[in-house]
């Protein structure tokens, strides 16, 4: 759920919505569903044959359900960001296999590559997971093939030494809006809400929560609430009230990895504040797949026995390995640019926004706390999404990838990342590629 949305049961992340008015949400926001990126039907439109300054616009028979409608409008939008000669971002999911496949070509220089391939978490799998401990600075790691398994394992392995199964975290949090309630229906654990406002939780809820709790868990950033952070201080308050509780800390930091800019720390620093921290390995580092938790190697020790009994220790793991490393030398380096050009983009957006007579348009937050933030229109969002598309289609320059959600009765909300493929963007372009959507939207992009 998107914050200001009411929660919506059995929403899940990285599949195709079953609600005609949601269908597309999250899942074409991560994943894009079950439309495949690249993989647009004959018929439709064919992909890298969309040119600049042209429209494809494919057919749509006559009578079709607004589902198939969405289906279609995700085709093209797909279409027309591989065969775009400028975007902000090139997510992983949109790559071709190829593509995909090329990741690996420098990996030789990162682990030796006449070494036997791993078996059941041997080999490459323990050379990551000792890079991660050291990264975090923490005494140990395990590679996971999900992050949803990871932070199962390490709260029910934190549930048994507490004696407590209760998980206090933000109702915004992964674990309640994407993993189709794991923690109490898979590992008998019981969350507790500490807030469900937009924004990281306070130390007072956390000293104020009206029952005991074993765990305390902090996603960093709140993706739901806009990719928010708090500051330094704030977060050691936060952690330093769950002291006073007699609770441990779990950091879901699954973008963890581009905290440091807003909290102004190394990651060992940060990742020393908690007990211990779930990473990914695909969020932003662009890997094929994988976690790691990290924390004390008794811990560790018991989570990998945990993650054999859910099913997690796989065969041979050695591509997702080996782009993970692969994230970690060449993609972490840059996330500190990446959020600096994401402050960019979003002055950009503001200002183009302004000039185009849209006052009430919100870039949330509005200075970045990392690479990624929302973007809230008074909009329909099905027609946001279609002059996003249009715009690409027509001109070449994608400003909004991802599709527009319905947030409330005339509210339309996307979020926008910032990688390698935007770096060359200046605010001036973003401003002026502001008005060219804004065209396309029509007259009711300031109001409803």
């Amino acid at each position: 759920m998107i914050a200001g949305m009411s929660d919506t049961a059995g929403r899940a992340e990285e599949t195709e919505e079953t609600e005609a008015t949601e269908e597309s949400r999250r899942a074409d926001a991560d994943r894009e569903g079950t439309v495949r990126e690249g993989t647009v039907r004959e018929g439709t439109v064919r992909e890298g044959t969309v040119r600049e300054g042209t429209v494809r616009e494919g057919t749509v028979r006559e009578g079709a359900s607004p589902r198939e409608r969405r289906a279609r409008l995700r085709e093209r939008r797909l279409a027309a960001h591989r065969s775009a000669r400028r975007v902000l971002s090139r997510p992983a999911s949109a790559a071709s296999l190829r593509e995909r496949l090329a990741l690996l070509d420098g990996a030789g220089g990162l682990y030796d590559l006449d070494e036997p391939g791993d078996l059941y978490g041997d080999g490459v799998v323990e050379a990551l997971e000792e890079r991660t401990a050291a990264l975090l600075g923490l005494e140990a790691a395990a590679f996971f093939p999900t992050g949803t398994m990871a932070q199962q394992v390490a709260l029910r392995c934190w549930a048994g030494r507490t004696g407590s199964p209760v998980v206090a975290l933000h109702a915004l949090g992964h674990p309640e809006i994407h993993e189709r309630h794991a923690f109490s229906q898979v590992s008998g654990l019981r969350p507790v809400h500490l807030s469900d406002a937009p924004r990281q939780p306070t130390a007072e809820e956390v000293r104020d929560l009206d029952e005991p709790f074993g765990t305390l868990m902090l996603e960093l950033p709140l993706r739901e609430a806009g990719f928010v952070l708090p500051d330094w201080e704030e977060l050691t308050a936060v952690v330093e009230a769950a002291r006073e509780r007699d609770a441990v800390v779990h950091f879901d930091g699954a973008r963890i990895w581009e905290s440091t800019v807003r909290l102004g720390r190394p990651l060992e620093e940060i990742a020393g504040l908690a007990d211990s921290v779930y990473v990914s390995f695909y969020k932003s580092l662009r890997g094929y797949g994988g976690a790691a938790l990290a924390g004390p190697r008794t811990l560790v020790e018991e989570a990998k026995a945990w993650r054999h009994r859910y099913g997690g220790s796989v065969f041979q793991q050695f591509p997702t390995v080996l782009s993970a490393l692969v994230g970690l030398e060449h993609e972490l380096p840059r996330l500190p640019e990446y959020v600096a050009r994401a402050r960019l983009v979003a002055a950009g957006l503001r200002e183009g926004f302004a000039a185009a007579g849209a006052p009430w348009a919100r870039v949330h937050p509005e200075v970045p706390h990392t690479h990624e933030f929302q973007v809230w229109l008074a909009h329909d969002a099905d027609a946001a999404t279609e002059a996003a598309v249009r715009q690409t289609e027509e001109t070449g320059v994608e400003l909004f990838f991802r599709p527009w959600q319905p947030a409330g009765p005339g509210l339309a909300v996307t979020e926008v990342g910032v990688d390698a493929a935007g770096l060359e963007w200046t605010a001036e372009e973003v401003t002026e590629a502001v008005g060219a959507f804004c065209a396309r939207l029509g007259g009711a992009a300031g109001g409803r």
